[in-house]
């Protein structure tokens, strides 16, 4: 189910710079209940993804009550929400966009990822590298062309997640989720700064680490350092949380941060 702008619809102006550049940003969030799991966190991603890349104003109000209620008298399931810059003319520039369009839907909830939190996952590493682009870097636009071409390497394997590298060979992330692993009390996740979606589950792991008994460290790194990991975590909104039993040819059986981390994701 879809709503433009408020009004239940599904059919999107030609003219829109979302269709015709993939000039916006967009979240995705768990519905538990009826209510969406991380709301504020949520409004707050697009709110600062909208400054940077300079969207014109959005009436948040608005598009916060559409989130909430597509949310509403549903047990479980999944509310996205996408702003693009509106319609425009033919060429990049922005200018005469004054009017932002939000796209509001709702679907059912992945039920697979129950299963994955309890029996685990695996990963593979994609062949599709993700370029540098600090400018982008962190935030959840619509250019997602490469997560595309990583899931279409992926659906060609058996494993369930993929390993994404960057052009210089660094760990970045998964197809759809954030990177975590441990080695003793030290835990580990790429730096985004160059590539990657900070998403807001990886925000909620760190808000935990931070003070606890486990360090934290953001780190760019060669596939290989997994090689000697004892646990390694993949995270997004949705999961929120999944152990990970093999990564390449790497078999992982500790899920001794993966049970700290549980009852709080």
């Amino acid at each position: 189910m879809y709503w433009i702008n408020g009004q239940q619809h599904d059919a999107l102006a030609p003219s829109d710079r979302g269709l015709q550049f993939g000039d916006g940003c967009f979240t995705t969030a768990r519905v538990v209940e009826g209510k969406i799991d991380l709301l504020p966190w949520h409004i707050e991603r697009l709110q600062q993804s909208a400054q940077r890349l300079m969207l014109p104003a959005c009436d948040w109000d608005a598009l916060e009550y559409e989130m909430v209620r597509a949310a509403e008298s549903i047990p479980q399931g999944v509310v996205k929400a996408i702003l693009t810059r509106g319609s425009g003319g033919r060429g990049y520039s922005p200018k005469g966009c004054e009017h932002p369009t939000r796209i509001v839907s709702r679907s059912a909830y992945p039920m697979h990822y129950l299963q994955w939190r309890e029996q685990g996952i695996s990963l593979a590493l994609s062949p599709v590298t993700l370029a540098h682009h600090p400018l982008l870097a962190g935030l959840k636009h619509l250019n997602r062309l490469e997560q595309v071409l990583i899931r279409a390497h992926l659906d060609q394997t058996a494993a369930d997640e993929a390993l994404v590298l960057d052009t210089a060979g660094m760990l970045v992330e998964c197809c759809a989720a954030n990177l975590f692993w441990r080695k003793g009390k030290a835990v580990f996740t790429p730096d985004l700064s160059q590539a990657g979606v900070a998403g807001l589950m990886r925000r909620r792991v760190i808000e935990l680490l931070s003070g606890s008994r486990y360090s934290l460290q953001y780190v760019s790194e060669p596939l290989e350092t997994l090689a000697d990991a004892e646990e390694v975590l993949v995270s997004n909104a949705l999961m929120p949380l999944l152990p990970v039993n093999i990564a390449q040819s790497w078999h992982y059986s500790s899920r001794q941060l993966y049970d700290f981390l549980r009852p709080h994701c």
